[in-house]
């Protein structure tokens, strides 16, 4: 789904972006939760958010929207999924320099340019950052936690520093 301003988005871009996001979100735990609770097996969802679910970024509505829609997604599961020893939580990336955002720093100067701004401590992501989070998250280390975002965004839900 590509960028657009609030009063450009389409119905069916907005929907293509609830659909992949948040949807499919709710789809893939639902299929998991159940699989867990009718074999009486203690497990861990984690879900793929984003720093922008908690604060806006230009031109991307329908994404950010997805994206704070899985978290509360995931704070749902996390409370009704306890009591059956199944934990709930979410990881939200910054801006990663994989797939979508490494093509748009690419090939559009002003996102780019918004970039540059947005991280306090200067470097985009790797994929391998937030591979080391989820590991995290999976991890012994994490058992008691549910119902949590870890922001791993280089600081960028602090706001625009330069």
């Amino acid at each position: 789904v590509k960028a657009q301003p609030f009063l450009e988005i389409e119905l069916d871009a907005w929907k293509k972006q609830i659909d992949l996001n948040l949807t499919g979100s709710f789809i893939a735990s639902q299929l998991a939760a159940k699989k867990m609770a009718k074999e009486k097996t203690k497990g861990h969802i984690i879900f793929i958010s984003s720093w922008v679910a908690e604060r806006p970024w230009p031109e991307i509505t329908a994404y950010t929207s997805s994206k704070a829609g899985v978290n509360q997604l995931m704070r749902q599961l996390a409370l009704e999924l306890a009591p059956l020893g199944i934990r709930a939580n979410a990881i939200a990336p910054g801006i990663v320099k994989a797939g979508l955002a490494k093509n748009q720093l690419e090939t559009e100067p002003a996102y780019a340019a918004r970039v540059a701004t947005a991280i306090p401590l200067g470097e985009l992501q790797e994929a391998t950052d937030i591979a080391q989070a989820v590991a995290f998250m999976a991890s012994p280390a994490a058992s008691t936690m549910t119902g949590s975002v870890m922001t791993i965004d280089g600081g960028c839900t602090l706001g625009q520093i330069r």
